[in-house]
């Protein structure tokens, strides 16, 4: 993992605070908050720190990542996050300004948080073979807890979708991400910084909903890639995306395939068997643990921790 671009956007004290952490390679989060201990999260581990963040300090973040210009950077501002090159996320918390039912913007920012984007090449080969059938793709929802590696598998699995596998001789696919939280691609003044794969188009900062349909009337994918599905706009949208021929690759948070049972506003996508395939995910063995391979055809499991 490429940790430059994080350390050049923190003020001095911060940043000799972050060398000195051993396992550099599993940060996950930094966390700035004003006059309270400056805290990182390595891998399971949250190492909290004497040093007790500035507002001078949050200010120097903020004129880092917004090139000393944060007011060109009100609708990203106003999204609650600001991503920086390399595809790094910096979380912002303030005072919200409301306008016409909507924010308009976060001043007086005193609270960061800066998500660490990494990805893991190759960390969905083993389960390729139950998403791939010949050669299509099989609808697959990725079910797991919070930071247990669904997005960095969805990303990998988008990149070999999109590349094509030369070891079972599948050809790669058009692909369309619809990246609501700019967390799949970390696209930096559009570009993704993550290895996406070249069939790949990504609608960066996007609402699902609108992004789906939006991506099938421009852009003729073969496949649509999402995160986090969860309202009944999402559903809506899915199910048109599957009557215009399209596969659908997504994730919900959940622990098993039975949280998206028991979940009313997935009810309509469960009695229509949408999905074909569900990889359960867990932290148990370390981020991206998968539990187990559930065919929804079938109603059993392929493959089982």
């Amino acid at each position: 993992m490429n940790t430059k671009e994080i350390l050049d956007i923190l003020p001095l004290e911060i940043k000799n605070e972050m060398e000195k952490i051993l396992e550099l390679n599993k940060l996950q989060e930094v966390r700035i908050k004003v006059n309270k201990p400056l805290i990182f999260q390595v891998g399971s581990e949250e190492i909290i720190k004497n040093y007790k963040p500035t507002f001078e300090d949050v200010k120097f973040v903020l004129q880092k990542i917004s090139n000393y210009s944060i007011y060109a950077f009100e609708e990203e501002i106003k999204q609650g996050y600001i991503t920086i090159r390399g595809g790094h996320r910096v979380g912002l918390c303030g005072s919200c300004v409301i306008q016409n039912e909507g924010i308009k913007t976060i001043k007086d920012i005193a609270s960061l948080n800066i998500r660490v984007c990494r990805e893991v090449i190759d960390c969905s080969a083993k389960i390729m073979q139950y998403i791939i059938n010949k050669d299509s793709i099989k609808n697959t929802i990725i079910i797991s807890p919070p930071k247990c590696g669904k997005t960095t598998l969805l990303r990998d699995i988008t990149r070999q979708i999109s590349g094509g596998m030369h070891y079972n001789n599948f050809k790669g696919k058009k692909v369309c991400v619809i990246d609501e939280r700019s967390e799949l691609g970390g696209c930096y003044n559009g570009i993704p910084q993550m290895d996406m794969g070249f069939r790949t188009d990504i609608f960066d900062n996007c609402p699902k909903s609108q992004g789906i349909m939006l991506a099938i009337r421009s852009m003729s994918p073969e496949v649509i890639v999402c995160d986090e599905i969860g309202t009944k706009k999402d559903m809506e949208s899915l199910l048109m995306a599957l009557n215009c021929g399209v596969s659908i690759v997504t994730t919900i948070h959940g622990n098993n395939v039975e949280d998206l049972y028991k979940r009313a506003v997935f009810q309509e996508i469960v009695e229509n068997r949408v999905f074909s395939i569900a990889i359960v995910l867990s932290g148990i063995n370390g981020v991206g643990t998968v539990e187990e391979v559930y065919d929804f055809n079938r109603g059993e499991s392929l493959w089982r921790r």
